[in-house]
């Protein structure tokens, strides 16, 4: 298991994100209305780590839904030598000022009345290589990953990233 650092991470996944750029999206919300699964076509990845893109809208008034909720990103294109898992939270972004104040001109220019902007912050990133692309690496490699993978029990071409900021620890006071 690797343990990665947000702001050395984060272009690494910016990269892999927008070279794979549609994802299944999934709302892990245990409410009842809850937004649909979907397939999303990622927007932006932005300097703080969230991922904006646009979801159908929903029959159900917008404002009955939470404003955030936790999800799960699949990103996955065939061809590529890898895929990418990634679970975070999610925010509705439906203020009319705030969509004016985007700084992505880009983005603003795509809202629709038949659409919802949706921006996730990642918590956690999981990043597979397919076995295909492990292949291709040679068998000293091979030999060597899957002998990590007896001793530590992990999956080959497996790297979990964990973008939340740690918790600071409570210390008793004297």
């Amino acid at each position: 298991m690797y343990n990665h650092s947000f702001n050395s991470d984060l272009p690494f996944l910016r990269e892999k994100i927008q070279e794979l750029k549609n994802a299944l999206f999934f709302s892990q919300h245990s409410s009842l209305l809850r937004m649909a699964t979907t397939i999303v076509s990622i927007l932006k990845v932005d300097e703080l780590g969230q991922i904006w893109f646009f979801v159908p809208r929903p029959t159900q008034a917008l404002q009955e839904f939470d404003r955030e909720f936790p999800v799960k990103l699949e990103f996955f294109r065939k061809g590529k030598g890898f895929f990418l898992h990634i679970t975070g939270k999610a925010y509705i972004v439906n203020d009319p000022e705030e969509i004016n104040s985007l700084l992505f001109d880009d983005l603003r220019q795509q809202v629709s009345p038949h659409m919802v902007l949706i921006k996730v912050k990642m918590g956690k990133a999981d990043y597979f290589e397919s076995a295909m692309r492990a292949r291709q690496s040679g068998w000293w490699r091979d030999l060597r990953t899957q002998l990590h993978a007896w001793l530590f029990n992990t999956r080959p071409g497996y790297k979990p990233y964990q973008l939340d900021a740690p918790m600071p620890m409570l210390r008793p006071v004297a």
